[in-house]
């Protein structure tokens, strides 16, 4: 029986090492685990490049917000940015796994996303961005893959931080910054999101970068404390909700071309709240 297995898994890397253009296979079973250095390059970047402040006209403002589009195709991508234009969004938010790490991915990308003064964007980094080599094309491409903006409304500003979890894990460096940043900045603020690409909740088990369990209590914890009030993830492609304390964890549905179940989540936010709703890409003409 043993051998049998192991025959098994040779057969299967040998086949997947077949499929160079399609899959990683070194990312597949060895998933990125860079993430402090990738820390260190984002941290240079976010001390010569300002966090952004989005203005809004009205206390009531909308966040677009989904991932998982897997580019290549960008048949739901266009119906995700087209949308966010028809309801005047303030920004957009994209959790990772926005391409698969290919050089051409990238560049797909960047003839998609709507003009930035028009609809400002903000992209976090998923496990597939990292494959390929992603990273040294991510970097120059976007710069920081763990920072935070801002959404200034005429009488409050609303926190919303963005982190790296492509390799499953923060790292010791990137969770110093949110401790730090949730204990000094927080407070500040009126709402606080976290955008991630790992889900914290699990619906399935993935064949990489699935969270560590350890961290996960600590960073539920922090965010208990600190009063975060969502926290948005992808990468299962399988749509969830789960409350935590006054903390809501939300899972979206994958926005890759072909999903059956494809949509994003539109964040409303107002004077004195904040809610969430799904939206199916099959509602939308």
């Amino acid at each position: 029986m043993e051998n049998k297995l192991k025959l098994s898994f040779i057969l299967l890397v040998f086949f997947l090492s077949g499929c160079g253009n399609i899959l990683d296979t070194s990312g597949f079973f060895f998933p990125d685990d860079l993430i402090d250095s990738r820390f260190v390059q984002s941290d240079q970047w976010n001390q010569t490049h300002l966090f952004k402040t989005i203005p809004v006209n009205s206390e009531n403002y909308q966040l677009f917000v989904a991932g998982d589009s897997h580019i290549g195709g960008t048949v739901n991508f266009d119906k995700f940015v087209s949308e966010s234009k028809k309801n005047s969004a303030a920004a957009l938010v994209i959790v990772g796994d926005i391409v698969s790490g290919h050089k051409q991915g990238y560049d797909t990308l960047i003839n998609h996303l709507p003009n930035y003064s028009q609809i400002p964007y903000f992209l976090a980094v998923g496990n597939h961005d990292l494959y390929f080599d992603g990273w040294k094309t991510f970097y120059p491409y976007f710069g920081s893959s763990t920072y935070y903006f801002t959404v200034q409304t005429p009488t409050a500003k609303d926190l919303n931080i963005v982190l790296d979890s492509g390799s499953g894990t923060l790292g010791g460096k990137q969770l110093a910054w949110l401790q730090q940043v949730l204990e000094n900045e927080r407070s500040k603020y009126r709402h606080c999101f976290v955008y991630s690409h790992v889900n914290f909740f699990r619906n399935r088990h993935t064949g990489s970068t699935n969270p560590l369990v350890d961290e996960l209590y600590v960073l539920m914890d922090l965010f208990a404390k600190n009063q975060v009030d969502m926290v948005l993830s992808g990468h299962d492609h399988d749509r969830s909700t789960n409350q935590l304390g006054n903390t809501t964890y939300i899972t979206m549905d994958a926005l890759l071309d072909g999903f059956p179940r494809a949509g994003f989540v539109i964040l409303s936010v107002s004077k004195t709240a904040a809610s969430f709703d799904f939206v199916d890409l099959k509602t939308i003409n």
